[in-house]
């Protein structure tokens, strides 16, 4: 385990919660609303998905076998303010705004990404958003894995939120969600890793 504040690898985290700093990394991103799991939810996932395998290799991030899909998560500023471990219920989900990403190098070209985008909509549905190039500093995160169904995750976020609430921390961005494995909306979920990020001060 990483010291506290220290970098953590983009891909990694403890099983318990734990202060990191998250690095700096470029991202393909479209961006959404509404409540997961819906028809264009997986659309937009597997576009972003088609658009990163259409990206030439020195370009790309994931591991060569999978996608990492990674969805960054706000309700609008009208919504009632809502903390780590109350975050999927303090308002309701379909007020959710959200960014679907994958990590791409940080050298990547918009001519890159506009071809990429072709070569993806010859082979999968667009959803309507355009894709943008998306940039995350490094931040001082909160971070846990979940392992298991998304809808399980509750129990995880009180923990991490008490966690960050016992060294002063409160959320201070956008809850982060880091999908270490590919799924979609038929995937048993049993096995699936998550990273949950969130950045703190």
């Amino acid at each position: 385990m990483p010291e506290p504040g220290a970098t953590t690898a983009h891909l990694a985290a403890a099983d318990t919660p734990e202060l990191v700093r998250a690095p700096k990394a470029t991202f393909l991103s479209v961006r959404g609303s509404g409540r997961p799991g819906t028809e264009a939810f997986y659309r937009t996932m597997a576009f972003v998905t088609a658009v990163e395998a259409a990206l030439p290799g020195a370009s790309r991030k994931s591991p060569p076998d999978a996608c990492v899909i990674e969805i960054l998560y706000w309700y609008p500023k009208q919504a009632e303010p809502v903390e780590i471990e109350d975050f999927y219920t303090g308002n309701s989900i379909d007020l959710l705004e959200y960014r679907i990403t994958t990590r791409v190098a940080d050298s990547i070209t918009q001519d890159e990404v506009v071809s990429a985008c072709r070569v993806a909509a010859g082979s999968t549905d667009a959803p309507g958003n355009e894709v943008e190039l998306f940039t995350l500093p490094e931040s001082l995160v909160v971070q846990v894995m979940h392992h298991g169904p998304f809808g399980n995750e509750f129990e995880t976020l009180a923990r991490l939120g008490a966690f960050a609430r016992e060294r002063g921390l409160r959320r201070s961005g956008p809850h982060r969600e880091i999908h270490i494995d590919p799924f979609t909306a038929q995937t048993p979920q049993d096995a699936l890793r998550t990273i949950l990020r969130d950045p703190v001060a």
